[in-house]
């Protein structure tokens, strides 16, 4: 081969070379930054592009995507003294490409030592307990401080999640431990809660029973109350429906002699079972005195003018 045709393949190689550097073609959400001679020239877009050979030049290749960056995990020590470690994700947006690229040398290595920097003195600030419960809190103060320290880089910071907060192993079996005294707590507070709700159940059970049976025993008493009433009156009636019976007997045709003869049989049964049930016995001295008795007995009748009483009913009153 001679050395013309050596020389043309170089040239047509060159060529070739500076044909294909002049022609780019930028993706979507893509920019790149074009220097010329060494300086800033322009940023392409998205797009077809053609650029002078050998005078500008391709410097830099920006994302414009929302990018999210892993926090390493690092040991933060907490205001009461412990050890824990804390990871996260940082989510970033490049919006000003040129400051990207001559803003700073490595923004993903910066914005990433900023957070883990931010995050020790949060951290730093605030006992265990309080890390867990206001993640909130740590995710904005880091996302603040980023995103004011990068703005000159052309960052911007959207947002900051906790992945994993971890604390020495001997923390987390005495939080074991205290979640499981709580949790017994618990069950014993609804425990006494369901037992004191049971006996007051059964005391408004046991007072509404005696309610009822006071109730009833009241209704009883006053029942039986009633009836005596009307048995005594019923009895009065018919003793006064008697007594009247007997004044008419007494007053008719012979009925004095029944009332002698009723006497004298009564005193005379009266007398004998005195002398049957005792020894001893006081006896008249003159049997014959007991006619002189109902005499006497007659006389005191026929002196007192019996006279029939006026009866208002003939009839007992109804029972209620």
């Amino acid at each position: 081969m001679s050395a013309t045709t050596i020389i043309l393949i170089i040239l047509a190689v060159f060529v070739l070379v500076a044909f294909m550097s002049t022609f780019k073609v930028v993706p979507q959400r893509s920019v790149y930054i074009v220097e010329r001679l060494g300086k800033y020239s322009r940023t392409l877009d998205a797009g077809f592009h053609i650029l002078i050979p050998f005078i500008d030049k391709v410097a830099y290749r920006q994302n414009l995507k929302e990018q999210a960056i892993d926090v390493a995990s690092q040991i933060c020590i907490t205001k009461d003294n412990i050890a824990v470690e804390v990871d996260g994700i940082l989510y970033l947006q490049v919006v000003d490409p040129q400051k990207a690229s001559y803003g700073i040398d490595n923004y993903r290595f910066a914005v990433i030592q900023i957070s883990q920097t931010t995050m020790r003195s949060v951290i730093g600030r605030m006992e265990l307990d309080k890390t867990f419960e206001e993640r909130e809190t740590v995710n904005a103060t880091i996302v603040e401080a980023v995103d004011k320290a990068s703005e000159s880089w052309g960052i911007k910071v959207s947002r900051y999640e906790v992945k994993n907060i971890s604390p020495p192993q001997s923390i987390r079996d005495a939080m074991e431990k205290q979640m499981r005294a709580e949790r017994e707590k618990r069950a014993m507070i609804a425990e006494s809660e369901g037992d004191k709700q049971a006996k007051i159940n059964r005391a408004e059970g046991d007072k509404q029973e005696a309610i009822a049976r006071s109730e009833g025993e009241k209704m009883r008493k006053i029942n039986e109350a009633a009836g005596t009433a009307s048995e005594i009156e019923m009895v009065a009636f018919a003793t006064a429906k008697g007594i009247v019976e007997i004044a008419k007997s007494i007053n008719a045709e012979g009925g004095m002699n029944a009332v002698n003869l009723r006497i004298a049989e009564q005193y005379l049964s009266e007398f004998g079972k005195l002398a049957k049930t005792n020894n001893s016995m006081i006896v008249p001295a003159d049997l014959s005195d007991i006619a002189g008795v109902l005499s006497s007995i007659t006389n005191v009748i026929g002196k007192s003018n019996l006279e029939l009483p006026t009866m208002q009913s003939t009839k007992p009153p109804r029972q209620k």
